[in-house]
Parts: structure tokens; C-alpha cells; sequence
């Protein structure tokens, strides 16, 4: 698998100034099975963020709220006293805190997909150490991926891959992906592991490698299919900005293999 980590965009100011939000993707590879985004024929991806909600219930909000972002205004969708979302920023503003390094976070789905027939699921990426690095006085631009690279120069990383069965479909809703779904009436289970290895990934041909990487949850064979009106929204979303970025790089879309090769 080729595992990507990012900061909530979309600008990109030093590290620990915007880092209480974080993202991972994972690109399975040799997953047999159609697909339902052609564009990849062999994989499987899986994305997450470092809340276990999504700051808005549906599209129609987000939208709402990408708007606001847009004009610079982001904090009014929360005040708007003739539209008020107070509790949602109350909710996302207790969860999002300075994070200490994209490995030691745990990653949360947010938004529910199918696990067979008629049974939907969250899942969670969760690190199996519980340790914290200490963040120095004066951290870098770059701290996030400084001590990813520190760290795994030296040691490999595991996460737990934990799923979520829905249970109650009212108080565990499909289409509203700011309600997060109790763990007292389901708790997550483990069903795989990552590792990272030892390893050296931050020459300029990998991060070049990464940045050109597609990520969409519809890369993904019919079992699995994404569930909700967000991720219907995702596919064509993603889909545009991941190509508006390859347009931007001067690449072209293509698949990865899993064989790449790079020069350290």
C-alpha cells in the first residue's frame, strides 16, 4: 500500500499553525474486482481525518461553509445569527487540537461504507503506540514531516484498521456525517494492521510521487461502496481536484503499482 498524510489545506502555512485537523490515505494494492472509479483497475482506497465527525451534516451545509471559506469569512457560518451552527463549531473546536505527529494520531472515517450486503460501517485507523513526541519551542515549517522522517529512519509504525457496524440506524445515520456514532452500542473491531516500515521518504522524487497520487473512496470494489450523500459528493469532487492538481503539475493520471523504485 502507499500511505499519504496531509494538513486540512487548503493553504499551507508552517505546520503548527494549522495542524488540528489531519488527514490519511491509503492505497491497497492488487485488489481484484471491478471497481466503481475506472480510472484505477487494481485498487482499493481508504481515507480518513483526525475527528470523528465531519464539520457539516450533509452537502448542502458544506457548501454553505466552503463559501464562507472562500470569501475569508469561514467563522460566520458558525455565527450566522440567522443560521446558526454554534454546536457543530463548538464540537469540531473540542476535537481538533495540536497534534504532535501524523503517526500518532488516530484517523476516523466519518462517513459510513457498505460491508457487504446491507450492512454499513465506519472505520478508524488507530496507532497502536500510545506514545506522544514532545514538540520542540520553536518547530519548523516542515515539524509534521520532519519527525515522520525521524521517526521511521529508526523504527516502523503500526496502526490497527478498526471497523464499525451500524446498529441503530437513528442514532448511527447514514446521511448525516456530523453524528458520531457511539461506541457503546458499537464498538470498533480490529480487522487489520498497517505497518510502515524503516525507511527513507522524503526524497523529492517521492514527495513528487506523492503529491501526484489520486485518492478517492470510490476507487473501491461494489462490497465496499461508499454510503451517504458526502461521499456520493466525493466522487466527482475528487475526482475534479485531483486532476485540476496533476493539470497544475504538468502529469498526466496514472495508477500506481506498488513496484515503484526511487532514488534516495
Amino acid at each position: 500500500a502507499w500511505v499519504r498524510f496531509a494538513g486540512p489545506g487548503p493553504l499551507a502555512p508552517p505546520d503548527m499553525k494549522d495542524n488540528g485537523v489531519l488527514s490519511i490515505g491509503i492505497k491497497l494494492m492488487g485488489v481484484e474486482g471491478e471497481k466503481l472509479l475506472d480510472d484505477e483497475k487494481w485498487t482499493q482506497d481508504f481515507t480518513g481525518i483526525s475527528v470523528p465527525t465531519f464539520t457539516t451534516p450533509n452537502i448542502q451545509e458544506n457548501l454553505k461553509l466552503q463559501k464562507q471559506v472562500y470569501e475569508g469569512t469561514p467563522l460566520f457560518y458558525f455565527i450566522n445569527p440567522f443560521d446558526s451552527h454554534m454546536l457543530d463549531g463548538i464540537m469540531q473546536g473540542l476535537y481538533s487540537k495540536t497534534q504532535t505527529s501524523p503517526l500518532e494520531v488516530q484517523y476516523f472515517s466519518c462517513v459510513a461504507y457498505l460491508f457487504g450486503d446491507g450492512q454499513a460501517i465506519h472505520y478508524s485507523i488507530q496507532p497502536r503506540s500510545n506514545e506522544k513526541t514532545k514538540i520542540p519551542k520553536k518547530p519548523s515549517a516542515n515539524y509534521l514531516r520532519e519527525t515522520m522522517v525521524k521517526t521511521l529512519s529508526t523504527k516502523e509504525v503500526i496502526f490497527d484498521f478498526r471497523i464499525q457496524f451500524q446498529t441503530d440506524a437513528y442514532r448511527m445515520p447514514i446521511e448525516n456525517a456530523s453524528v458520531e456514532w457511539p461506541e457503546r452500542l458499537s464498538p470498533f473491531l480490529r480487522v487489520a494492521t498497517l505497518r510502515l516500515p524503516v525507511q527513507q521518504f522524503d526524497s523529492e522524487q517521492q514527495l513528487t510521487f506523492a503529491e501526484n497520487l489520486s485518492y478517492n473512496p470510490w476507487h473501491c470494489i461494489a462490497e465496499h461502496r461508499p454510503l451517504g450523500n458526502q461521499n456520493r459528493a466525493r466522487k466527482a469532487i475528487y475526482y475534479a481536484l485531483s486532476g485540476l492538481r496533476l493539470e497544475m503539475n504538468g502529469e498526466t493520471r496514472r495508477e500506481p503499482t506498488g513496484a515503484e523504485v526511487f532514488d534516495r
